[in-house]
């Protein structure tokens, strides 16, 4: 497994070198090979690079035969700008597989609207998940390789890990064992979900909504909806966004991540609770509280499989992907 990383916003391999080395640690020890991008341990202020070095960082990995897959580093507020530059008419010829959250929501569905023949996996990002600590490390990387080593033709089926956590210590430096909460999904009229997975970070979303970046949804699509440390006010506008945009008319239902750190301002709302008023829709179905998203472990994700969900039994499996 050669896996090639980039950063195509946060410049993290810079500002949180511990963190970076202990992610090619592990990885390492898995017996994976890793291939840096160009612009590994720079940084331009808010960024990484400028809009075009950080597209070349990209290309220089899609062109790279030697890379089978291309993870992001972590994610940030500007990888909707590399999205013109690259080149996808290469990767039709040469799909790779393609694996982040977050911002790389924008890459992730660029890469599935425009090269569908690439795997593309909401899951892990180099520095953000892989420099975690036990024991959450290894359970997504339990995830992600399940995934991953399956066949395009081979049903997979995943289990809920047993706790998670959102509290936000050790990044750097260990400090102590965070806090494992019991994990538990929920639903509002069906507890069960089948249909064609598509979604990913719902603020980056609002950067590529209109483009011919942003999936064309169907009677059959599920949304996959997640987002983190944002606080009310913002998700209710994110939300609407879609509203207004007409997307929760077109789809099947909705499967919406944990948000960690969310911020209530006082208002004792949650975000399902937000998104119930938003949708205005009692018949829409909605699973929410799934793992894959800003909290630890997290369950990586297919995006464009076939997908059946169970927030009784804490189970999902995917397909044809």
């Amino acid at each position: 497994m050669n896996i090639g990383y980039y950063s195509a916003s946060t410049p993290i391999t810079a500002l949180s070198p511990k963190r970076f080395q202990r992610a090619v640690d592990f990885l390492q020890q898995e017996g994976v090979k890793l291939t840096a991008g160009c612009l590994t341990g720079k940084q331009d202020d808010y960024r990484s690079g400028s809009i075009f070095e950080r597209a070349q960082e990209i290309n220089q990995l899609i062109h790279n035969n030697q890379v089978e897959i291309i993870m992001a580093t972590i994610g940030g507020t500007n990888t909707n700008s590399v999205l013109p530059y690259i080149d996808y008419a290469y990767l039709k010829q040469h799909p790779k597989t393609f694996v982040g959250y977050s911002d790389a929501t924008a890459l992730l569905l660029a890469v599935k609207t425009q090269v569908p023949q690439c795997r593309v996996l909401y899951g892990p990002a180099l520095v953000a998940s892989f420099g975690e600590w036990q024991p959450f490390v290894g359970m997504t990387w339990r995830y992600f390789k399940q995934i991953l080593s399956a066949s395009s033709n081979q049903v997979v089926r995943l289990n809920a890990p047993d706790f998670w956590s959102d509290e936000h210590l050790n990044w750097e430096n260990f400090e102590r064992p965070k806090e494992q909460c019991a994990n538990a999904w929920y639903y509002t009229c069906q507890p069960v979900l089948e249909g064609r997975l598509i979604g990913g970070n719902l603020n980056t979303m609002s950067g590529i909504i209109g483009s011919k970046f942003f999936p064309n949804l169907s009677a059959e699509d599920i949304l996959l909806i997640e987002d983190a440390e944002k606080d009310a006010a913002t998700v209710e506008k994110n939300f609407a966004m879609l509203k207004n945009a007409g997307v929760f008319d077109k789809i099947k239902g909705i499967i919406l991540g944990k948000h960690a750190l969310f911020d209530d301002l006082g208002s004792h709302k949650t975000p399902i609770e937000i998104l119930l008023e938003v949708v205005n829709n009692p018949q829409l179905p909605i699973i929410y509280d799934y793992d894959c998203c800003h909290t630890v472990p997290m369950l990586t994700t297919p995006l464009g499989a076939r997908v059946l969900i169970n927030a009784r039994t804490m189970t999902i499996e995917f397909a044809d992907f």
